[in-house]
């Protein structure tokens, strides 16, 4: 089972580079982030064209929107709770057939945080520890086999995570308030499936900031996008890629997909 994670910045957008992305990895799963498009437009019919006949997905205009999109049929999840009480459309989750049974994936875009990592100065970083708690908490009381968590989490919790650990402690995405939580959430009954294969002190990136233009050479980047795994499915992974050249593609997300490959 080959399952790809991208924040996509806009589907609609960027469908050209979706059928790119399918061209070279031929994945059985796409989980998107940020596809900001209500359900009533997602574009269903190219998606199928595509070869992603089964689509769950949770979608609103302009903001947020997730989608997982299958080679196989796929089951939504139905007792994922509406996080923070926002109907945001941040989280979607599905099970698919896998040769030793079902695999459930739960697809999970985390809210950025805003710029000041003070929660009485900006409820956006408020909003995004509050959401992170709770999805804690949850998992916590929900414990899962043979399952999957994708998605642009929006914090890098290791030291090599980021391009410089000492400058980045009081910017969103890595400070301690954020990568506590984010290991408190893993440590629920996870394993992180791409430091599986990338040992913890090696630099490991997935988003390059549009602010930066030649991104390559400074290599300033994060990694914001994660995949875990339960326990039981360590002894089946098989491989892992961050496509980093999709940062190169025409009009790219600022994030690039990373493709897990693991015999379930």
């Amino acid at each position: 089972m080959r399952i790809v994670t991208w924040n996509i910045n806009s589907l609609r957008l960027r469908l050209p580079l979706l059928a790119e992305l399918d061209r070279q990895l031929r994945p059985d799963v796409i989980c998107l982030q940020e596809t900001k498009v209500p359900d009533e437009l997602f574009p269903s019919e190219a998606l199928t064209e595509l070869g992603y006949a089964h689509q769950v997905r949770r979608g609103m205009k302009s903001y947020n929107g997730v989608a997982i999109l299958a080679r196989h049929p796929l089951s939504p999840v139905p007792d994922a709770p509406d996080w923070c009480e926002r109907g945001d459309c941040r989280h979607a989750a599905a099970s698919i057939a896998g040769e030793h049974g079902p695999v459930e994936i739960h697809n999970f875009y985390v809210p950025a945080g805003g710029d000041i990592p003070d929660i009485e100065e900006n409820p956006k970083f408020a909003h995004k520890l509050a959401f992170v708690d709770q999805v804690t908490e949850w998992f916590q009381t929900h414990h899962r086999k043979r399952t999957v968590i994708v998605g642009d989490l929006n914090i890098a919790p290791l030291e090599h995570d980021v391009w410089s650990h000492k400058q980045l402690l009081k910017i969103v995405s890595h400070t301690p308030p954020e990568t506590t939580r984010l290991n408190a959430w893993l440590d629920t009954g996870f394993v992180d499936a791409m430091r599986h294969f990338v040992p913890p002190t090696e630099k490991l990136y997935t988003w390059w900031s549009y602010r930066n233009r030649d991104w390559s050479a400074s290599n300033r980047g994060r990694r914001l996008d994660h995949i875990w795994v339960t326990p039981d499915l360590k002894d089946v992974l098989h491989g892992m890629q961050v496509i980093r050249e999709a940062r190169n593609w025409t009009s790219p997300s600022d994030h690039v997909p990373v493709m897990l490959d693991m015999g379930a």
